[in-house]
C-alpha cells in the first residue's frame, strides 16, 4: 500500500462562510490528517457599497476567529469588492488567484460550483478552472466542487444539470464543529427553514451520509483526479 502523503490543499470561497457551508467538515478532516490547509477569500465589503465601518471591522474579526477555530496554514484575502466579481476582467482574479496557487505549491482544490445562484460563485469558478490548467500550474492535482446552502439549491440555470456529488467525505465526528463554525458569523444562521440554519445544515449532512452509508457526509463534484 501506498503511503498517504501529506497534501496542500486549498479551499476557495467567494465569501467568508462559504467555505463552511461547503466543506466545513472535509477541512476539519484534511487538517486532522496531517495536511497543510489554506483559505482563499475574494471579496471584501466596503464603504463604498454601503457597509458601516462597524460591520466591516466585525466581519474582519470574524474571518479571524474562523481561520484561528479551523487552524489554517494561512489566510489569503484577494480584497475584490463583493457581489461585483462579474464586473471585475477575468485576467484579475485568475491572476489573483493564480499568485497564491503558485507560491505555496498547492495540489488540492475546492472550488464552489458553478451552477449557484449567486454571480460571484460564478466568477470564482471560472479563475478556478483556469488555474487548473496543467501546463501553468502543475503542482494541481485534485478540483472538488462543493456545494452552498443558500446558493447551489437556489441555481435555476436552465441549461445545469444541477448538482451531482460523485465524492463523498465521512464528517461524522466534525458537524458539530461545523456548526458552531458557522456561529461565528454573525447574522448568517437564522431559523428553520432558512436554508443557512443548524437544522439544514445537518439535514444536507444526513442526506449526503445516506448517499454514502454514513451518519454525516459533505458531497463534492470530483473534477478533475491525477494520481
Amino acid at each position: 500500500m501506498l503511503e498517504r502523503r501529506n497534501k496542500i490543499v486549498l479551499v476557495v470561497a467567494p465569501h467568508p462562510d462559504d467555505e463552511t457551508l461547503g466543506c466545513g467538515g472535509t477541512i476539519q478532516k484534511h487538517i486532522e490528517q496531517g495536511d497543510k490547509v489554506h483559505w482563499v477569500i475574494f471579496t471584501e465589503i466596503t464603504l463604498s457599497q454601503g457597509f458601516s465601518l462597524e460591520r466591516i471591522k466585525a466581519r474582519q474579526l470574524e474571518v479571524q476567529k474562523v481561520a484561528q477555530a479551523y487552524g489554517f496554514v494561512g489566510t489569503h484575502q484577494l480584497n475584490f469588492p463583493t457581489m461585483r466579481l462579474d464586473t471585475i476582467p477575468k485576467v484579475e482574479l485568475v491572476s489573483a488567484l493564480g499568485k497564491v496557487i503558485k507560491e505555496i505549491n498547492v495540489d488540492t482544490l475546492y472550488v464552489p460550483y458553478r451552477g449557484d445562484a449567486h454571480s460571484d460563485h460564478a466568477a470564482v469558478f471560472d479563475a478556478c478552472a483556469a488555474c487548473s490548467k496543467v501546463f501553468r500550474y502543475p503542482t494541481v492535482k485534485s478540483v472538488r466542487a462543493y456545494e452552498t446552502l443558500s446558493e447551489t439549491e437556489f441555481g435555476l440555470r436552465p441549461e445545469d444539470n444541477s448538482f451531482r456529488p460523485n465524492l463523498f467525505v465521512d464528517v461524522t465526528p466534525y458537524i458539530e464543529k461545523k456548526i458552531n463554525i458557522m456561529r461565528l458569523y454573525d447574522g448568517e444562521l437564522s431559523a428553520f427553514p432558512f436554508p443557512r440554519s443548524d437544522v439544514a445544515i445537518r439535514a444536507l449532512s444526513q442526506i449526503r451520509g445516506i448517499q454514502s452509508g454514513v451518519s454525516a457526509a459533505e458531497g463534492f463534484m470530483s473534477l478533475k483526479e491525477i494520481v
